[in-house]
């Protein structure tokens, strides 16, 4: 079965630091353009970032660019994001997506490849 597994998340004030984890299951992260998306309350759900192809290249979105780092761990079958430098505004429920990446555009696969999320608060 597909199961992506996201942890790390939690309370943390201004100016810190999270390391997210995405562990999958019956399927090869290495297979995949992968992502983190996030989703803050009443709002549409946010790409943070991915990596589009086997080359280990990556993209970000504006919001995290020069704070968040994406990585897979093959040999685990892990997905990770460091992000630094946390503010109020990174709040949200983070997920993990294994999806297609054609022409600059992420297409995220089927719902059984995303996670259930983990939350990320960020408050003084």
């Amino acid at each position: 079965q597909v199961q992506l597994v996201e942890s790390g998340g939690g309370l943390v004030q201004p100016g810190g630091s999270l390391r997210l984890s995405c562990a999958a299951s019956g399927f090869a992260l290495g297979d995949h353009a992968i992502a983190w998306f996030r989703q803050a309350p009443g709002k549409e759900r946010e790409r943070v970032t991915c990596i589009p192809s086997g080359d280990g290249s990556t993209v970000y979105a504006d919001s995290v660019k020069g704070r968040s780092t994406i990585s897979r761990d093959n040999a685990t079958n892990t997905l990770y994001l460091q992000m630094n430098s946390l503010q109020p505004e990174d709040t949200a429920v983070y997920y993990c997506n294994a999806g297609a990446y054609y022409g600059s555009t992420y297409y995220p696969a089927g719902y059984d490849y995303w996670g259930q999320g983990t939350q990320v608060t960020v408050s003084s």
